[in-house]
């Protein structure tokens, strides 16, 4: 029990150190700031290491209680097991709210001690002093949340010798492992450009000269969602055993919105940066992309909604809400403030121009998430107004994602052929010429193949067009400058357009082409379906300490034999279907032996499905992951922003030199 109560007092402790050094920090650097006592600005920078130093200890000390199998704290009753395989009782940590919010803190922290440390040799400057405080801020009001709220350290009403364990859809693939921090690096990643925006506004700097501390904070984080976004589409196609990987799942949406509202802010950050123009919309896209990471904190972990992923109810949505509501008061008014410095002097010459496509991108992008929030939050409103329950499912969401998806795919192929100011027919013509002969290759190709229908060829032919584009400028930049020509936003970014068009014919061709057969079989039939052979060699009981099931072994065209299982965890009572996959460039083959199969009669009932093009989706995400990487390192030649209406950047070896265009 010493060692039981050690690690709830010591955690504890730990969440009341951050708390206090949050808030210390932050008013001591207000302070500095008003005073202009650089030995102040210098000494509340200094709080973020105790910060960071806080979230460690709590996330080690949570961790070690899981290990150790401490069931003197409630939350270890609730999520650790001792049959609990290692890796699983290590990821309970963030299975549930109250450790979910700790790793937050980790992330959180984590963020802000690197901004301290990339900074540290302007710590004098206002700029950097406010966005500090605005993390400082954020970090102190997470902390409270897990102090008060949803503490996870809190000791057991009564004492157990064993607990439940890990819900049973997070405790059988390793995902769980990679998906949620991966998702929470990107979530809790928006706060940097958040926090420098608001330090814009509030120190009246609202030129240019603050876009460049945040670009590579904000791909860094867009990066990570992106893989985040992904895994969780892994995931669901390798558990849930539906044989999709998107389904508008409202927590979905909640991870997909502000992927959305960053991925507008990327490109439109450009408009910005070369023309002076849009200032106001990039404040207000970074403003909504971390209000919509808050919103989506609500929607997972506050148990307003039924889900797959929300696997928690409790009582911190009034909390959640209320920062929600402070963060939008506060960020409109400061916008408010500064309206007359905020007065874009550039204006588009032509809408046929680079800035008038990414104007067109980021109002598709915009009414993309204006459909996806809709849909999600529709339900709760009505709940709300007329106490009743109804459903926004996924026919709303395709319907009106799909023409979206496809004029983006269009404007992927011109937007970067398309210069600056003004395009000329015949630039047009000698730029579009390799793109479209793309897409009309892409199009005979899938006509070849048998694809039908005319979304899913205008898709085809939208994403042959939109990757002879990016191939085209990819070509270029490495014909100048070699493997070096692939560095740089740019360049990099053509690579992540790559990755989400092969993203976009994997969904278009898995979603049109689906073939799906149940079947009963007996031990030693065999069935055919869709140009396979499917014989079922054996069906038989499996079980462990955690849990019992059934297993099937179905060899595929008389070659390897493929295991889907069905798992009840003693500690849930929950059927849970295991799918098992054979995957191919063209195809993958995807098993699930579904409820009814009886291993006493030799009986199973098994649910084929084919899903043309599945491995590119992952392929895809690959690559995204790989443009991201590549788009944050400097490219060879970095383009001064010399248009008059953009502040002078000094682009040599040194810090880049911020020169505030309201002064």
């Amino acid at each position: 029990m010493l060692a039981a109560s050690l690690n709830g007092s010591l955690g504890t402790a730990a969440l009341l150190v951050g708390l206090s050094a949050s808030i210390f920090g932050a008013i001591v650097l207000v302070f500095g700031v008003r005073r202009g006592d650089g030995r102040m600005l210098v000494s509340g920078g200094r709080y973020a290491w105790v910060v960071l130093g806080a979230a460690v200890l709590a996330f080690a000390v949570l961790e070690r209680a899981l290990i150790t199998r401490d069931f003197s704290l409630q939350y270890v009753q609730e999520v650790g097991a001792r049959a609990t395989p290692p890796l699983y009782n290590f990821t309970a940590l963030w299975s549930a709210l109250e450790g979910s919010i700790v790793l937050w803190i980790l992330v959180l922290s984590g963020y802000t001690a690197a901004v301290a440390f990339r900074f540290r040799t302007r710590r004098t400057d206002p700029l950097v002093a406010w966005a500090t405080v605005t993390l400082l801020v954020i970090c102190a009001f997470f902390f409270s949340l897990s102090l008060f709220a949803s503490n996870p350290f809190a000791a057991a009403a009564s004492a157990v010798e064993d607990g439940q364990g890990p819900n049973q859809l997070l405790q059988n693939h390793v995902l769980v492992l990679f998906h949620p921090p991966m998702l929470y690096l990107g979530y809790v990643g928006m706060s940097v450009p958040f926090a420098f925006a608001i330090a814009a506004l509030v120190t009246g700097r609202v030129g240019e000269g603050w876009l460049l501390e945040t670009r590579r904070w904000t791909l860094f984080a867009w990066g990570f969602l992106s893989i985040g976004i992904i895994l969780g589409g892994w995931w669901s196609y390798e558990v849930l055993g539906w044989g999709g990987v998107w389904g508008w799942d409202p927590v979905e949406n909640a991870s997909f919105l502000p992927w959305l509202t960053a991925t507008a802010y990327i490109h439109s950050v450009l408009v910005q940066e070369r023309r002076g123009m849009l200032r106001v919309w990039n404040l207000s896209l970074l403003i909504a992309t971390f209000c919509l990471t808050i919103l989506g904190t609500f929607l997972t972990r506050s148990g307003v909604l039924n889900s797959v992923h929300a696997f928690s109810e409790s009582a911190i949505g009034p909390y959640l809400l209320g920062f929600l509501a402070a963060v939008v008061v506060v960020s409109l008014g400061l916008i408010a403030w500064r309206g007359d410095r905020l007065r874009s002097p550039g204006t588009i010459d032509s809408p046929i121009s680079r800035e008038g496509a990414f104007l067109a991108n980021n109002v598709l992008f915009a009414v993309f998430a204006f459909v996806v929030l809709l849909g999600t939050v529709f339900p709760l409103i009505v709940e709300a107004k007329d106490d009743r329950q109804i459903t926004v499912g996924a026919p709303f969401f395709d319907t009106m994602a799909t023409p979206i998806g496809l004029v983006l795919l269009f404007l992927m192929g011109i937007a970067p052929v398309l210069p600056w100011r003004k395009a000329s027919g015949e630039l047009l013509r000698h730029r579009l010429y390799w793109p479209a002969w793309c897409g009309v290759g892409a199009l005979a190709v899938a006509v070849l193949v048998g694809a039908t229908g005319f979304e899913p060829l205008l898709a085809f032919a939208l994403a042959g067009f939109a990757a002879g584009s990016a191939g085209r400028q990819l070509v270029l930049a490495t014909r100048r400058q070699g493997f070096r020509g692939l560095l740089g936003r740019a360049n990099g970014g053509m690579v992540v357009h790559l990755g989400i068009i092969l993203i976009a014919v994997a969904l278009a061709s898995s979603s049109s082409y689906l073939r799906a057969g149940e079947f009963t079989m007996k031990v030693g039939e065999t069935v055919e379906f869709a140009g396979h052979t499917f014989r079922l060699d054996d069906l038989y009981d499996v079980a462990d300490d955690r849990s019992v099931g059934i297993k099937a072994d179905i060899a595929i065209d008389g070659g390897q034999a493929y295991s889907p299982q069905i798992t009840k965890f003693t500690s849930f009572g929950m059927d849970v279907p295991t799918p098992s996959v054979k995957s191919g460039p063209t195809k993958d083959i995807y098993l699930v032996l579904e409820a009814g199969s009886k291993p006493s009669t030799g009986e199973a009932k098994v649910k084929i499905l084919i899903q043309p093009m599945i491995m590119w989706l992952w392929i895809g995400g690959l690559l995204c992951a790989i443009g991201t990487t590549l788009a944050l390192f400097p490219g060879r030649h970095r383009r001064r922003p010399t248009d008059p209406v953009s502040a002078p950047i000094d682009t040599g070896e040194g810090e880049p030199r911020e020169v505030d265009v309201n002064v």
